[in-house]
């Protein structure tokens, strides 16, 4: 899955969110990203809560079409 959809899926699942996602460093396969979210959803969340609510905006793709995310997550 390419980074654009990614970004994509998550901005339209999480009002307000702003996403930068990008090949893992030192990863050249397709599935292996890393995400920077910005979202105002995510005030007063535990980073556990904000993790989720990214997975979620995911749907599916996380276990067919993404192998791992590593994820930065903060409210703005």
């Amino acid at each position: 899955m390419n980074p654009e959809d990614v970004e994509r899926l998550i901005e339209e699942g999480i009002e307000g969110a702003e996403a930068t996602v990008s090949r893992a460093r030192g990863q050249h396969d397709d599935d292996h990203l890393a995400a920077e979210v910005v979202a105002p959803a995510f005030e007063g969340e535990t980073l556990v809560a904000q993790h989720q609510m990214v997975y979620d905006a995911l749907e599916g793709h996380m276990t067919t079409d993404i192998h791992a995310l590593e994820l930065t997550t903060r409210a703005p």
